[in-house]
């Protein structure tokens, strides 16, 4: 059976289909997108899209969720992408792993600043992470940004200070590192990372 062809901008509209005309997305604009496993996400009102992660990625993300989730205390909840963290109606995000107070946790998504928003690193999102989101970050008010890069073994772990990022450690290959905010874990990166 064929399918119609739409060609009014009406029927697009209607459907769904047609992008919005001028001006900033939304985060009303952005429910509106299919959930077809790519990475839709807003800064200052751009819409950015990602293509799906790679194993050796999401292997990292597993290994993460892992460590943050034993170690995670009750009052405070983790996360794995995807996941919105929408401070803002221009601003919706998906780290790759987030920690949040249990009491910000909302029906569809994350209003209020993160604890901790984790990345790692991939050549698609590699300069997305370190630009854009590092900035988007800091300016919402997420108190730690890690970002992590499989491909050197290493974790940066960047806390808030006076509303900017300041690099509080880094950790590679064999080496440990613990950290306190937002909550006391050990970092090896060999053992997260391989």
């Amino acid at each position: 059976m064929a399918m119609p062809v739409m060609r009014d901008e009406n029927e697009l509209k209607a459907a769904g289909l047609v992008l919005p005309p001028t001006g900033p997305w939304t985060v009303d604009d952005l429910a509106k997108l299919p959930d077809d496993g790519l990475q839709y996400e807003l800064f200052d009102g751009m819409l950015v899209v990602s293509p799906s992660p790679v194993p050796a990625h999401q292997s990292a993300v597993v290994e993460l969720l892992a460590l943050l989730h034993a170690a995670c205390p009750p009052d405070l909840k983790v996360f794995v992408a995807p996941l919105d963290y929408q401070p803002d109606r221009f601003t919706s995000t998906q780290p790759d792993l987030l920690v949040v107070r249990r009491e910000d946790v909302g029906e569809k998504n994350i209003r209020r600043p993160l604890q901790l928003a984790v990345e790692v690193l991939s050549p698609a999102t590699e300069r997305k992470d370190l630009t854009v989101k590092l900035d988007t970050y800091a300016r919402t008010g997420v108190a730690a940004y890690w970002i992590v890069d499989p491909e050197k073994e290493s974790i940066r772990v960047l806390e808030l200070i006076d509303g900017a990022y300041e690099q509080v450690g880094e950790v590679t290959g064999d080496e440990q590192l613990t950290v306190e905010r937002p909550f006391a874990v050990t970092l090896h990166p060999a053992a997260l990372l391989t």
